[in-house]
């Protein structure tokens, strides 16, 4: 069974997926302590079970986790229904005022802007140039966050979703917590300030939508944790991934109608976010795996992604593939409700490379980052 912190297998795990895949669609993973769906129909089952959950469970020892506990236990992605239902519909009452439309100008102008930076200085690190400050612009517009304030955004998100990993060193841990108490105390404080001055930002929205100050702060936390993360990745995998193949390039070069089609891909072919945890809140069965109540199961969405039973040529980059059946955004009721405005950004991204840098290509190899879960490149080192 592979191990995630292997570099070989990091730096492409597909084959590993592949012959998981052929022996059975769920296989134990003694090392990650729970049960992996390596196929999509199983990965698929895995996040539409209703007898299956997001059960948080506090980090432990508790009393140095307060702010960390705080964010996850009052989180849309960590509870289930009647909590889950109540959060739902009260966020998606607050993106309903037209949030998603509003902003759509706005990152078209933010990525063009981004990339002309890099078009004037002919070459640099894509990620710290785009994919990097993109969406936490994006984030930073959507909950209004004062300019100033905006750097510290990424370093907090950063050190926050490490606690996601398998395996992270005690000082992970501590940097995680500390992100978390400094993040918390900063969404108070402007949480508090829209109440006395209410804005047209989502804040402001979300503070008219029945929501506890905790849950409006964890809303926001996870907005940007996942916004950015994901963006960030689906940008530097995915424009890594078309360099690599410039075939695809070109084809988005010559032919902008493609582009709907070549995000999907995108977030198909190197999905961003690896594992996603589910825990059995009944008996279940999972394509013949019997997982007990209180087991975890984990859909491996990456796995699921290059399945030929769904996908033909799974290991083929086509971004005028045009199938939408990939599991990046999950499935069910935890489905991503920022969606809609991920898929903006990353065709805003895209459409500004291939106008005004459609002869760009890597200047060098990127690194990896060393982490499973959240799947990404420390850089992406390119020249136009």
């Amino acid at each position: 069974m592979f191990d995630p912190r292997d570099p070989a297998f990091l730096a492409d795990p597909y084959p590993e997926f592949a012959r998981l895949r052929a022996q059975a669609p769920v296989h134990r993973h003694d090392g990650l302590g729970l049960a992996i769906a390596v196929s999509h129909a199983a990965a698929s089952a895995v996040l539409r079970h209703r007898g299956l959950g997001r059960i948080w469970t506090d980090a432990s020892p508790a009393e140095q986790f307060v702010s960390f506990n705080l964010l996850h236990r009052n989180s849309l992605l960590e509870n289930e229904p009647p909590v889950h239902t109540r959060l739902r519909r009260s966020i998606s009452s607050a993106f309903g005022r037209g949030h998603v439309e509003r902003l759509r100008p706005t990152v078209m102008r933010l990525a063009d802007d981004l990339v002309a930076g890099i078009a004037e200085a002919g070459s640099g690190d894509l990620l710290e140039a785009l994919a990097q400050p993109l969406p936490v612009a994006v984030i930073s517009e959507l909950l209004d966050v004062p300019e100033a304030d905006r750097p510290r955004l990424v370093p907090w998100s950063n050190a926050i979703v490490k606690m996601y990993e398998y395996g992270l060193p005690e000082e992970g841990r501590v940097a995680a917590e500390r992100a978390a108490t400094e993040f918390v105390a900063f969404l108070r404080e402007l949480a508090e300030r829209r109440r006395r001055e209410p804005g047209e930002d989502l804040i402001t929205d979300l503070l008219r939508a029945e929501l506890t100050e905790d849950e409006v702060v964890a809303t926001a936390v996870l907005l940007l944790m996942a916004g950015h993360e994901a963006t960030v990745n689906v940008i530097g995998n995915g424009v890594w991934a078309l360099l690599r193949h410039p075939d695809q390039w070109q084809r988005l070069v010559d032919d902008p109608s493609l582009m709907p089609t070549a995000v999907e891909e995108l977030i198909r072919f190197d999905s961003p976010l690896q594992l996603f945890e589910r825990t059995a809140t009944e008996d279940v069965e999972i394509a013949g795996f019997r997982v007990a109540k209180g087991e975890k199961i984990a859909a491996l969405l990456g796995a699921a992604a290059r399945d030929p039973e769904v996908f033909a040529e799974p290991d083929t980059l086509d971004v005028g593939r045009g199938d939408g059946t990939h599991l990046g955004f999950g499935a069910g009721i935890h489905y991503c409700i920022g969606a809609p405005l991920a898929r903006i950004e990353i065709a805003a991204a895209l459409s500004a490379l291939t106008k005004r840098l459609p002869g760009l290509r890597l200047a060098a190899e990127p690194e990896r980052r060393p982490e499973f879960v959240i799947r990404g490149l420390k850089n992406l080192p390119v020249t136009v």
